[in-house]
């Protein structure tokens, strides 16, 4: 491959530098937001009202605007509905046509328009302020004529556009989802909005698997297809208990308990290999001497993405599942993970 020209050179470090301009104004405008809130105990009640109102809904959350805020309120409808806020999108002039049915009394609504005056936003405003139906409004200033017509609005500020001209919805509307993003969070937060929570409204794809209960996935379960054993059984003797039936697979390690039947160490396939290597008669050792010792172990309330995390930082393949008396109860073998899509191989 030939190296850049000097003129390739200079097109790149432009666009370089255009590249970092852009994404440095997007953060700007949300950076000023954040400034507001902390700075001005006024913009901070205006935020908790909005968030009380939010917490209180019995209904659903619908998020309204026209062109990018419409685009942006599909996005934040879909953020609140995964955080287990029921949440939907009405168009403003297809709201006027027929789908106010679609708003009850005990909705609220999230109404955007950076500018504040887009005619069908304000009109969807003014006719459920008379259904007394709650109202949040987002827009650029808190004298605009959509503040003026919701029960709290929140300002983004006055926002110069990441695009050269001014013109293209781009920080304005970064603002406006972020804005969004923090009152879905904000909410959830106060509602304990939990790991399990989540996992029933997004069970699929890797964040849904993540979120499984370690104890979901075990292949392998001690009194089934998972030996135990004393520390003190010669290898050979462990091994005979570990012989896998017609029916049965075989797992990848043996677990060793003490006397109270509390994990100890495990034995992998690996220990074994380094045994016969390294020793003239491995059948006759004591497994617990040649064994790992006090393994990494997940409890039984563990979830997916501790599996992973373990798997991925401490490369094990086999880790024993315990209960809260730190007595074996399973195993998860790395496959398994890589079967979810978990873990890649």
């Amino acid at each position: 491959m030939n190296a850049p020209r000097p003129q390739q050179e200079s097109v790149n470090a432009a666009e370089s530098t255009f590249l970092c301009e852009v994404l440095q104004a997007e953060s700007d405008a949300i950076n000023r937001v954040a400034a507001e809130i902390a700075s001005n105990p006024e913009t901070l009640s205006r935020w908790s009202k909005a968030i009380d109102i939010l917490e209180c809904c019995e209904g659903h959350v619908i998020f309204s605007g026209m062109g990018k805020s419409g685009l942006v309120g599909a996005k934040l409808s879909a953020t609140f509905s995964s955080i287990g806020q029921p949440s939907h999108v009405v168009h403003p002039s297809e709201a006027v046509h027929g789908d106010l049915g679609s708003i009850k009394n005990n909705d609220v609504v999230i109404l955007m328009s950076y500018s504040g005056t887009t005619e069908e936003v304000l009109n969807l405003a003014a006719i459920l302020r008379t259904d007394d139906v709650p109202r949040i409004g987002i827009s650029s200033s808190n004298d605009s004529a959509l503040a003026k017509l919701c029960d709290v609005h929140l300002s983004t500020g006055a926002i110069t556009e990441a695009c050269p001209l001014n013109l293209a919805p781009t920080a304005s509307t970064t603002a406006t989802l972020a804005i969004g993003d923090a009152l879905g969070l904000a909410v959830s937060r106060r509602r304990n909005f939990s790991a399990d929570d989540f996992h029933k409204h997004h069970p699929g794809g890797m964040l849904g698997a993540g979120l499984r209960s370690i104890t979901e996935i075990l292949r392998f379960k001690v009194g089934d297809n998972l030996p135990t054993v004393h520390r003190s059984t010669l290898v050979g003797e462990a091994l005979l208990a570990a012989r896998p039936t017609a029916a049965k697979r075989r797992a990848g390690a043996i677990l060793l308990v003490d006397d109270d039947n509390k994990l100890v160490g495990i034995f992998t396939d690996g220990d074994l290999r380094r045994l016969v290597i390294d020793s003239e008669q491995p059948m006759q050792c004591v497994i617990g001497e040649v064994a790992t010792a006090n393994p990494r172990r997940l409890a039984t309330t563990a979830l997916v993405r501790d599996a992973k995390q373990l798997v991925t930082e401490h490369r094990v393949d086999e880790i024993p599942v315990v209960d809260d008396q730190n007595r074996p109860i399973g195993l998860i073998d790395v496959q398994d993970l890589i079967a979810m899509k978990v873990v890649t191989e």
